[in-house]
C-alpha cells in the first residue's frame, strides 16, 4: 500500500492565483519535461528516476523503439532453442570462441561476440535476457542505438577474450555484457543524474554481492567470473568516457 504525495503552492499575491494555476497544470501534464529536470538539477535535487524493473508498466511500443535490443534477444533465444533441439554440436562448432592464435589464422572474428548468445540452462538464459531487455532498451531509447552498440561491442570483446585467456573456450552467456550495462547505467546515474537513467542502490548492491559470491566458488554452477568483472569494468569506464565527452561537446 502507498499514500499519495501532497504538494502545496505558495502564492504571495491574490493576483497571481490564476498564473499559479496555469503553471501547475502545465507541470502536471508533463512533469518530466527537460526544463523541469534541469531546474531540479540546478537547485541541487536529483531529478533522475531509477529504471523501473517491474513488468507492470510493460509497453510493447517502447520496446519497438529498441530494435537492437530485440535482435540480440532473438539471437539468444534461437541459439538456445537450437541447443535444446539437439543442435548443440553445430552451435559449438560455429559459435564457440577459439584461441587467439587460431582466430589470427582463420579470421573468424565473429567468434569474439557469438559466445554471448550461448546459454546452458533456462535460468541462465532468463536471468541474462531480463537484464538485457530492461537495461539495453533503456539505453537504446534514451541515449541511442550507437551508444548501446558501442557498449555491446567493447564489453563483448573484453569479457570474452578475458574469459578465454583465463579458462579456455568452454564458456558462454550474455552475463559479461549485462554487467557492462549495469556498470554503465550505475555510473551514468552518478555522473549525470540529469539524464534520467539510473539503477536503485539495492539492486546495485545485490549484483555486486552476486559478483563476489561467484568468486567464492560456493554455487552449484561454474560462473564466468572474469567475464563478469571485465564487463563491469568496461561498462563503468565507458560511462565515464561518455560523460566526459558529453560535457566537452556541450561546452563548445
Amino acid at each position: 500500500e502507498g499514500t499519495q504525495a501532497e504538494h502545496q503552492v505558495l502564492v504571495l499575491s491574490v493576483d497571481d492565483v490564476e498564473v499559479a494555476k496555469q503553471l501547475t497544470n502545465t507541470f502536471l501534464q508533463n512533469p518530466n519535461a527537460p526544463k523541469y529536470q534541469q531546474d531540479a538539477w540546478q537547485s541541487g535535487e536529483q531529478a533522475s528516476q531509477p529504471i523501473n524493473l517491474g513488468l507492470s508498466n510493460f509497453n510493447l511500443r517502447g520496446y519497438a523503439e529498441a530494435p537492437f535490443t530485440l535482435i540480440i534477444l532473438a539471437f539468444c533465444l534461437v541459439v538456445f532453442m537450437a541447443s535444446v533441439l539437439g543442435m548443440f554440436p553445430i552451435v559449438q562448432q560455429w559459435l564457440f570462441i577459439q584461441p587467439l592464435e587460431q582466430l589470427l589464422s582463420n579470421h573468424q572474428w565473429w567468434r569474439l561476440f557469438t559466445p554471448d548468445f550461448i546459454h546452458f540452462s533456462p535460468i541462465h538464459l532468463i536471468f541474462n535476457l531480463l537484464w538485457w531487455l530492461v537495461l539495453g532498451a533503456k539505453i537504446e531509447r534514451v541515449l541511442g542505438l550507437s551508444t548501446l552498440l558501442i557498449v555491446f561491442v567493447v564489453s563483448s570483446v573484453a569479457a570474452n577474450v578475458g574469459q578465454l585467456l583465463v579458462s579456455g573456450v568452454n564458456f558462454g552467456g550474455l552475463s559479461g555484457v549485462v554487467y557492462a550495462l549495469i556498470g554503465f547505467v550505475w555510473w551514468l546515474g552518478w555522473l549525470r543524474p540529469e539524464w534520467n537513467i539510473s539503477l536503485p542502490k539495492p539492486i546495485i548492491v545485490f549484483l555486486l554481492v552476486w559478483l563476489v559470491v561467484g568468486y567464492a566458488d560456493v554455487l552449484w554452477i561454474s560462473m564466468a567470473n572474469t567475464a563478469h568483472k571485465l564487463g563491469l569494468v568496461s561498462g563503468c569506464s565507458l560511462a565515464f568516457l561518455y560523460s566526459r565527452m558529453s560535457k566537452k561537446s556541450s561546452s563548445v
